[in-house]
């Protein structure tokens, strides 16, 4: 069976990366994997979207399909509002309870939702914490991507694979040990 991940974020959030170490791990134990990535107007504030979808058998289409996730993870909550529509009825949400106004905000255009994380919870099982602090405990701030990685690994029952080895492949000499912490922090914050 298909599994669906949406991993939705801001640019700048490391989403790119979390999806990537994620693709590889699972490639690497057999699984059949496909990627999409989408990126926003900038670089950084623009909206980022990676689907994942992997199978012990063959996946064909790396496109998450209105409806079809099973878990959406969302690096800002108003990224995970944006793509509900795409959670299956039975689905999960893991949240980073953090706000980044994209431009139409900040310039005044339009104005950031409230109770995004009440309607969230509305519709959803959803998983709150705010991966910003957990990163700043750890003393890195921008391992915040990695343990929204860690927090998904948990929910998708994926500890199995070794994400540490991927980490030292994929992540700066000098970052590894912070990114493995982190991986662990994530994993716990999902139980």
């Amino acid at each position: 069976m298909t599994k669906n991940i949406l991993l939705v974020g801001v640019g700048g959030q490391g989403t790119i990366l979390a999806s990537k170490i994620l693709s590889i791990g699972l490639a690497n134990n057999g699984y059949d994997v496909k990627m999409s990535e989408i990126h926003g107007m900038s670089q950084r504030g623009g909206s980022v979207t990676s689907h994942i979808r992997y199978s012990e058998d063959k996946v064909y289409s790396p496109v998450v399909e209105l409806g079809q996730a099973d878990l959406i993870v969302a690096f800002e909550k108003m990224e995970a509002l944006r793509y509900l529509d795409y959670l299956k009825p039975n689905g999960k949400i893991v949240v980073n309870d953090c706000e980044i106004p994209g431009t139409p905000i900040t310039s005044g255009t339009c104005e950031y939702p409230q109770n995004i994380l009440e309607e969230l919870k509305a519709h959803a099982d959803v998983t709150v914490f705010d991966a910003n602090k957990e990163a700043e405990k750890l003393g890195n701030s921008k391992v915040a991507n990695i343990i929204l990685l860690g927090s998904l690994i948990g929910q998708m029952n994926l500890t199995n694979i070794n994400w540490d080895a991927l980490l030292e492949e994929n992540v700066k000499p000098q970052f590894v040990e912070v990114n493995k912490k982190a991986i662990q922090v994530g994993i716990e914050l999902a139980k």
